[in-house]
This record gives C-alpha cells, sequence and structure tokens, in this order.
C-alpha cells in the first residue's frame, strides 16, 4: 500500500479514535497506540528506506506534521478531561440551598440506661431519692451489716468476685459488689429516719449467663425507712411502680420469699411479655419472670445502724434493671443487651 495513504488511515482513525476517550487510562493506551516508540506511525516511518530521496522529504514531512498535531491533540484532550473532572467534582461538592438539610444519625441512650433513667424517675415522682455508690465495696457492707452470715452461699468464690487485695485493719475484704444495697446501710449510718432512697447502679455475680442471667448487670435497689411503715407500704409502692412502668394491664404477682436482710421477705414477678402467661422459653414455661425481691428491713439490720427498730420500721426492694425492658418489650434474651448489635439497639 502508498505510504502516503498508509499515513491519511492513520491520521483519520487517530483522530477519530481520540474523539472517543473519556478517561486518562485509556488516553495513555492511545499515546502509546499512535505515539509511543513501537507505535503504527513509527512502523510507517521505517519503510521510508524504500523511497527515493524526493518521496522520503515529502513523506517526512507529512509524518512530521501528523506526529506534532497527534502530540497537540493529545495536550488539549488531557486538558478537556482535567477540566470536566474538575466540573465533576465541583458539581458533587456543590449545595443546592432549595434542597432539605441532609440529616445527621442521631445518638440516644443504651436501652439499659433509658430503663434505669425511667425507673429512677417513677420512684422520684413517689419521693424516694436517687444516690450511687461505689462499685468495689467491702464485705462488711455487702454482707456483714445486711444480716448474711458467714457461712451464706453467697459469699464463696463461685457466687461473688473477689478483689486480690489484703483486708483492711479492721479484717474487712474487698469484693465487687453483688448488689446496691450496701448504699441503704450507708445511708442509715449517715442519716436519721426518714429515709426514703433508690440506688442504681452496676453489680457483678459470678454465675453462668443465659437468657435472664448475667454476671455483670445493673440493678436499682430501694429502702424506706419511717415510723409505722408496713407490708401494704412495700406492695403498694411496688404495684405503682408496675403499674406506671408496664402499663395498667400487666399482671403482677407476689409471693413468700426468704432474703437475709428482710423479714418477712416476697419475690414479684410480672406476667412474661412474650407469652403472656402461657409458658415460653423465656419465663421457663409457667408465664411469669421474677424481676425484684423484697420484704420488710430486718430489725438487726436497723438496730446494726442505730436506729430503734421498735421505733422505726422499713421495707427494701432490688431489681435487674435488664430484665424491666426485657418484660416491657419482649426481648428473648437479656444478651442483646450486651451484644453491641446496632440493628437492635437502633429500635430503642
Amino acid at each position: 500500500m502508498d505510504i502516503k495513504l498508509q499515513i491519511n488511515e492513520l491520521e483519520a482513525q487517530a483522530y477519530a479514535e481520540l474523539e472517543g476517550v473519556a478517561s486518562a487510562a485509556h488516553l495513555e493506551e492511545w499515546r502509546i497506540r499512535y505515539l509511543g516508540k513501537k507505535s503504527r506511525l513509527t512502523e510507517i516511518l521505517r519503510g521510508l528506506a524504500t523511497l527515493s530521496i524526493e518521496e522520503r522529504k515529502t513523506v517526512g514531512a507529512v509524518s512530521n506534521a501528523l506526529k506534532l498535531g497527534l502530540e497537540a491533540a493529545l495536550g488539549q484532550r488531557e486538558a478537556s478531561l482535567r477540566d470536566g473532572e474538575l466540573a465533576l467534582a465541583v458539581s458533587k461538592d456543590a449545595v443546592d440551598i432549595s434542597l432539605p438539610g441532609r440529616p445527621f444519625a442521631r445518638g440516644h441512650l443504651h436501652p439499659v440506661a433509658q430503663a434505669m433513667n425511667e425507673i429512677s424517675s417513677i420512684f422520684t415522682a413517689m419521693g424516694f431519692e436517687v444516690m450511687e455508690g461505689p462499685g468495689v465495696e467491702w464485705d462488711y457492707y455487702n454482707f456483714d451489716m445486711l444480716n448474711m452470715p458467714k457461712e451464706h452461699p453467697a459469699r464463696a468464690a463461685t457466687d461473688t468476685f473477689w478483689i486480690d487485695a489484703p483486708p483492711n485493719d479492721k479484717g474487712w475484704k474487698m469484693l465487687l459488689r453483688t448488689h446496691t444495697s450496701p448504699m441503704q446501710v450507708r445511708t442509715m449510718e449517715r442519716r436519721r429516719p426518714p429515709i426514703r432512697i433508690v440506688v442504681p447502679g452496676l453489680v457483678h455475680r459470678y454465675e453462668a449467663t443465659d437468657a435472664t442471667h448475667l454476671s455483670m448487670f445493673s440493678q436499682i435497689e430501694g429502702l424506706a425507712v419511717d415510723e409505722g411503715i408496713s407490708m401494704a407500704d412495700l406492695k403498694g409502692t411496688l404495684h405503682e411502680f408496675a403499674r406506671r412502668f408496664f402499663g395498667p394491664e400487666r399482671r403482677v404477682r407476689f409471693r413468700c420469699d426468704f432474703f437475709p436482710y428482710v423479714e418477712p421477705g416476697a419475690e414479684m414477678a410480672v406476667e412474661c411479655a412474650v407469652c403472656r402467661g402461657d409458658g415460653c422459653r423465656l419465663c421457663g414455661g409457667n408465664g411469669w419472670i421474677e424481676v425484684l425481691g423484697s420484704g420488710m428491713v430486718h430489725p438487726r439490720v436497723l438496730e446494726g445502724v442505730g436506729i430503734d427498730s421498735k421505733k422505726y420500721s422499713g421495707f427494701a426492694f432490688g431489681m435487674g434493671i435488664e430484665r424491666i425492658p426485657l418484660l416491657k418489650y419482649g426481648v428473648e434474651d437479656i444478651r442483646h443487651f450486651y451484644g453491641s448489635d446496632l440493628r437492635f439497639l437502633r429500635q430503642f
């Protein structure tokens, strides 16, 4: 084929392909194909040796002009692509003030913290004061002052997390509190009746984890001490709490129970939110879930802090906070609250 014809065809083909280049990567491929050391133009120029001197001059001039033209076109296309990318970037970052604002994800309290706040607000509305105490406690306050004997199984290393530290000069040992009841004793040591407090906080118990139990959980305990307080006051207070938190339609059950620091003692159970009393895996098939233990403060506990048990009486109760939203919302496993699954937590 005539070399001039080849150059003309190459020129037409190169410009046509350049018009369709839409990215820097494709533009580099085009440059290599038409202007590189092994390009088609280079191959054509190698055939000049077969031409006469006059033809070499003519074809050489045409080839150089084509090379310069392609290089100029390459530069223009590069600038065009850069301008296009810049315009696209600007358009993406541009703000259309006529559009509504972009919503941001809104943080909120953990469902257990929400339940703790709601429970505390219910009791404060009934005249109780919210107090907090240390998470690392002395066995004196955690067990001794709550009328729990030395041989009580809760003191064993299989039930309680003990701190590996020497006893103090009074012989008290340190532990992770198993309930927030120690703060009841600390309060009665400092104050005289009337006393009405609730104590929320984290507690630790060395026990197996399942659908309704955790080794670390939140608890809120209550105490009321005054003249003439009776079991009827305890039952009325807890029934009113259940009515406000769960709603008037949820059934509540009280049954006798034993706790060392109260006499008499009672446990309160709430109708299972999943099966509504028919029985399921969550409630163990009996239709009820125990939410708290309670009772009248044992006279020994009152006398131990210097309160006259013949003049004053009181009631106390303690509940695991995780079980409360478990029952209110029908959650089937208490471990969901600490699983860090945002799909679950965002529902609250």
